[in-house]
Order: C-alpha cells, then structure tokens, then sequence
C-alpha cells in the first residue's frame, strides 16, 4: 500500500449499525495495525508528542507494535495513560498528536489513535495489566470522582506510592465515560470497567455512592480520616438551557440526562429505566454530546434533526462524530436557532419555532458570530427536544468546602501547571477547572495535578 494513505478501518455498516448500540468501529486486526505502524517515520524530533495531553512516547509504542512487541507497547504507553482503551476511541486525534503528525504534510497522519486502541485491546484480550514496584510512601490522598481526571490522578499517585481512594457519587465507576458517552462509541463492560479494573490493579481503592458535600465533606476528609492532600475530579455534570419560553414543557431533556438513562441506565435494552422514544427529535446544540445525543435518539426509533446556529464549518464535534451521524441519517438544520418550543393541548411537546441565521463577525471563541435573519421564523414538527448546550459544575463541592475558589462560572480556580487550588492541599482539574472538555485534556489534568501532589509532599 502507498505509505502516504493510511489502512483503512472495518466499521459497521450504516444502516445496521443505525439499529443496534455494537461498537460503530471495529478495530485494526494485527496485521493492518502492524502494517499502519511501518508507515511511522520514527521522527528524531517527534511532535506527535508533544500534541499529547498526557505526552505518549508515541514513536516508541508505534516502533514495538511494528516489531510485534505488543506487550511493550501497552507497557510504553502505560507509562503515561491510565485510559488508553478509552483515548483510543474517544480522543479528538485529528487535532492533537496526528494533527501535527509528519505524515500527514503528504498524506494521511498515521492513525495513532486506531494504534493506541489496537494495543490496548490486544492487553485486555491477553490480560496484560499494568503494575507498579513502588514501595508504600505513607502519604494517604482523596480522590473525588472517577472520571478520566480522577482516574488518572489517582493512578499516577499510585505509581509513585500514594495511598489512594477514589470517592464516586455514582453506583458505577467512570464519570462521564459511562454515563455520558454512548455504548457504541465506547463499550461499557467490555472496556471502560476493565480500564477501572487495571487502575484498581495499581492498589487504588474505590468507594462509590459517596457524595462528596452531602455524605461528607472535603475538610472531614482531611480533619477526621487521615487524607493529607485530595483531587477534586468530579467533572462538570450541570446542564445549560437556553431560556426560552417552553424549556419546561414535558417533552424537553437535557442532553446529560438522556444520554445518562441510556448509557448508565441501559434504558436501551431494559424497559424498567424509561426513555424518551420520541417520532421526531430536535437535538440543539453542535459538539460531540449533541451527536451522542442524535445517534442514541436515532438507534431508539426516531427521525433526528440537529439544530445549529452556525454553519457546519463551525461545528465543535469532531468531523468523525459528524461524518457517522450523517451516514446514519441524522439530519443537520444548520444556520438555524430555536427561539420557542411549542405545546399541545396537553402541555407536551408539539414542536419548536425557528429562527434563520446567519453568520457575522467572529466572537470571542475565533467562529463567527451568528446573527439573527428577521422574519425569518418558522415551525418544525417535534415531540421531543433535546438541549445540548454545554455543562458547568455542580456547585455542591465549592459551596460545602471552606476556602475553595470559584470563578463566575462556578469553575474550581487552580494552576494549569500543578492543579493546585487556593486551599491549602487540595487540587482540581478536568471538567470541574475548564467547564466541559475533553476526556484527554482531563486526563491531561489529572496527571499535572498527581505530579503537583507528589511535588507538594516532597517539599513538606
């Protein structure tokens, strides 16, 4: 094969796949994965690299699976990701480590994600695990919340010797990775528990049903059960509406709400969790969970519609995410905003009123600026609409901890660098600092933290 076009990758078939919640992707086998690796030109200055939040030896990892080493290879990339199985198939590749990949000044960047993820698999199918020889340094740290953030603090912290325990408000453990992120992106048993389990293999211990600020707060975790540091990872799970006459219509979700009943809940497959099974639904909003939110809508029996404001240009979903929904149906009413949702005579949903745009002058976020058409309104049919217009922290952890810091956002205030808040010991990263991001810059985050953690102690 030309080395400047990259293998290709199984997937479903659109229209089956559009029918069940399997796994879209279906991996590289080991010959594609090894023949995708040759196309690597182990470079001397590797800027992959440096496009990594959690900073692979990317060119390292890629050399081994071209030697078949698989079992390095997991053991390279285990040395920086505690989620590799995860980041393999949800990390926004194209504009990190391939997005500066060599390769790709020609041609196709290597598929370094679809790599990582073969690794990964291939470890699990083994029962490859990742361990540590670090001895017990007698330091005992809090974890809040087992999402890519915590999960990954804590399994660094573990590696250096830490005593850890993860503290998760929910009955599973993953944070967003299983109530957010739909089955057939991202396999729930298959993969996301066993990523728990190997960070459980490094000694982290876990408590779920802990509601940190209710069950107990964070300075009772350090003034009556030993914890000398904590991390506060606890993601950003507070949805956004827009404000707008009959968002309180039966009818109307948010996004994190819907996506929770399916992906936590299996309400999917299992009639004693209920979920909206709409005709026709109206998902707003344009980034990744919209399309999450779309394809799930989608695979329930409806006929999907995703408002936007901007044009598809704009669109904050990775083009990937865009590029399945459309082959699965899902339609895009781009330039277009909703400015009420309509009722019946029983107060549910009847449909929502638009209004066209167009595009102005960029904004603070570098897109343009969209801008009302007048006159332009009109009326879609609709018995379901979903709002997926970004989350922000729930202010229970802030609002119950003594001299933790909040910005106008409600974000946690803390160092990019270290994670480290205005309170003495404690750290924050991931969704709970940024506002909803990444899986990786999370993660990313909760290795800066476990390193500013370990600094803290070796200062002390």
């Amino acid at each position: 094969m030309d080395g400047l076009v990259r293998v290709p990758i199984s997937e479903q078939d659109p229209k089956v796949r559009a029918t069940n919640f399997e796994e879209v992707c279906l991996g590289y086998t080991e010959e594609e994965a090894v023949e995708e690796a040759k196309r690597c030109l182990n470079c001397k200055n590797p800027r992959c690299v440096g496009g990594c939040p959690v900073s692979i030896n990317i060119p390292a990892f890629i050399q081994e699976v071209v030697n078949r080493n698989f079992e390095k290879a997991y053991e390279i990339i285990s040395q920086s990701s505690a989620l590799p199985a995860v980041c393999g198939r949800v990390c926004p590749q194209e504009t990190q480590c391939e997005g500066v990949c060599v390769r790709g000044i020609k041609g196709d960047a290597v598929a370094i994600g679809k790599l990582e993820r073969f690794v990964a698999d291939w470890a699990r199918k083994n029962n490859i695990k990742p361990h540590t020889d670090a001895p017990s340094n007698g330091h005992k740290v809090a974890v809040i919340g087992s999402g890519p953030a915590g999960l990954t603090c804590a399994g660094d912290l573990a590696r250096l010797g830490y005593d850890v325990t993860i503290f998760e408000a929910l009955h599973k453990t993953g944070g967003v990775l299983v109530y957010g992120i739909p089955e057939f992106r991202l396999p729930k048993d298959e993969v996301v528990a066993k990523e728990v389990e190997n960070v459980k293999a490094l000694g982290v211990k876990i408590e779920t049903n802990v509601i940190i600020g209710k069950s107990i707060t964070i300075d009772e975790l350090m003034e009556e059960e030993g914890f000398e540091a904590v991390f506060v990872g606890s993601g950003a799970g507070l949805p956004k509406f827009m404000g707008i006459p009959g968002e309180q219509l039966s009818g109307v979700f948010s996004a994190n709400e819907f996506l929770t009943r399916s992906n936590l809940m299996k309400a999917y497959q299992d009639a004693a969790t209920p979920i909206s099974r709409g005709k026709k639904v109206v998902v707003v909003g344009g980034g990744n969970v919209a399309m999450d939110a779309a394809r799930t809508a989608l695979r329930l029996g409806a006929e999907v519609h995703v408002v936007y404001r901007r044009s598809e240009a704009e669109l904050p979903a990775r083009v990937e995410e865009v590029h399945h929904a459309k082959e699965e149906g899902v339609i895009f009413d781009l330039l277009q905003n909703p400015v009420e949702i309509l009722a019946d005579d029983k107060g549910w949903v009847r449909g929502i009123k638009i209004i066209k745009m167009e595009l102005g002058e960029p904004d603070e976020s570098g897109r343009r600026r969209p801008v009302e058409v007048p006159g332009s309104e009109y009326e879609i049919e609709a018995d379901t609409v979903i709002m997926s217009l970004g989350t922000s922290p729930n202010p229970l952890i802030s609002s119950t901890t003594e001299g933790l810091a909040t910005n106008k956002r409600g974000c946690i205030i803390a160092e990019e660098e270290t994670g480290k808040t205005e309170k003495a010991a404690v750290y924050a990263g991931g969704d709970a600092v940024t506002g909803a991001a990444t899986v990786i810059l999370a993660m990313g985050a909760g290795k800066a933290a476990a390193k500013g953690i370990d600094e803290y102690f070796k200062s002390k």
